[in-house]
């Protein structure tokens, strides 16, 4: 087994900010990638967003930026840009998430970069695809969680438009990001060619979303809405308990009569003996079941879901995964020792049998590798 990680010998510069980009290349980085994260004088603004050891290591920054280097480059300036040019010569990746024209006015469109090294993968990450009537617009998740129809859904299963309670358009969009710079690279290392990729966030969480939700709208002519109905069910929700909530499917046919059998509810009827006929009353469903489900204790209903073998959980905290058994029995959380102390990073999730990731650093201080990074292309650090 490697511990160099399949990405090893991959050199990544990253001019993303924020969430997105940083958590497609944390992944890179984890993946034993060398992300060298190229940032202006002021930094990146997820430095200064939320609690941390010190200013400009904010805990999020901290987490989708750990194990990269930091460079501190002013593309206002000649020198900035020789700098960065300097690195694009050598990079494998070069992906930011500027909009189309701002990164083209610095002069680093795909074009100008692919001359200087025509077998780079080159990534573009921004709110719309260019080709497109929103290209010019600005976008972050909150507005694109509106836009793809994420807040709307919420309203169906709520009564209120609301987000959800994670930075979802983001992380979805730098998951994708990865994805699609992962395969460009298989290609290249299959032809040698490079080429340029775009992940817009707009497409891609219109895509997210109806992975489901296009369903009987997909069809010439419609058959219903772009909702999936199980999804937007008034009552299905975790379920109030005698002492706390719980959260259960039952999904299949197996699974439903055998709660069934087990519970003997008055409500049971062949009408909801099959998945067809939930399906199409499924609000009613979800409601009778959780009529059942105040009887008795949380842990009654796990013990009886575990033994029927149905999918079940009691209702968890974020705090509280930093002491889940399961969690603590696979290594999920990985410490590593930095400047500020111990450190307690949420893992590596995915397992590689030859070449483990692993959290390879702590997150840098702004400019920490610029004179280290400028040594390796030749470039006096600036004074």
């Amino acid at each position: 087994m490697s511990s160099a990680g399949p990405l090893s010998g991959v050199n990544v510069v990253d001019l993303t900010a924020v969430v997105a980009g940083p958590y497609c290349t944390q992944i890179m980085a984890d993946m034993g990638a060398d992300v060298v994260k190229v940032e202006p004088p002021q930094g990146d603004n997820a430095r200064y967003i939320s609690v941390g050891p010190e200013p400009g290591l904010s805990g999020v920054f901290t987490n989708v930026n750990r194990g990269k280097r930091s460079a501190v480059l002013d593309l206002q300036t000649d020198e900035g840009k020789r700098a960065l040019r300097a690195l694009v010569g050598q990079a494998d990746v070069f992906i930011h998430s500027m909009r189309a024209a701002a990164i083209a006015k610095l002069g680093f469109d795909y074009q100008t970069v692919a001359a200087l090294n025509p077998s780079i993968v080159y990534t573009n990450c921004y709110g719309y695809g260019r080709t497109g009537p929103y290209a010019a617009r600005p976008a972050y998740d909150d507005t694109i969680q509106a836009e793809c129809g994420l807040a709307a859904v919420q309203e169906e299963l709520t009564g209120t438009a609301g987000y959800v309670g994670s930075i979802m358009a983001d992380k979805v969009c730098g998951l994708s990001a990865l994805n699609a710079t992962m395969m460009a690279l298989f290609h290249r290392a299959r032809t040698g060619e490079g080429q340029e990729v775009e992940v817009p966030m707009f497409e891609t969480m219109a895509a997210f979303m109806l992975v489901e939700h296009a369903n009987g709208a997909m069809f010439d002519p419609p058959l219903g809405p772009a909702l999936y109905p199980r999804t937007v069910a008034r009552n299905r929700r975790p379920y109030p308990t005698l002492d706390g909530h719980i959260a259960v499917l039952i999904y299949n046919d197996k699974q439903w009569h055998a709660f069934i059998d087990a519970v003997k509810p008055a409500w049971a009827s062949d009408r909801y003996a099959t998945m067809a006929g939930r399906a199409a009353d499924i609000d009613t469903v979800y409601g009778l079941v959780g009529d059942t489900l105040r009887e008795q204790t949380t842990a009654d209903w796990l013990a009886l879901f575990d033994k029927l073998g149905i999918p079940a959980s009691p209702l968890r905290t974020t705090d509280e995964l930093f002491t889940d058994a399961h969690l603590e029995a696979v290594g999920f959380f990985e410490t590593v020792q930095t400047a500020h102390g111990p450190v307690r990073f949420p893992g590596v999730p995915t397992g590689f049998s030859r070449t483990p990731g692993r959290v390879r650093g702590g997150a840098p201080r702004l400019g920490e590798h610029t004179a280290e990074v400028l040594a390796e292309v030749g470039i006096a650090p600036p004074d």
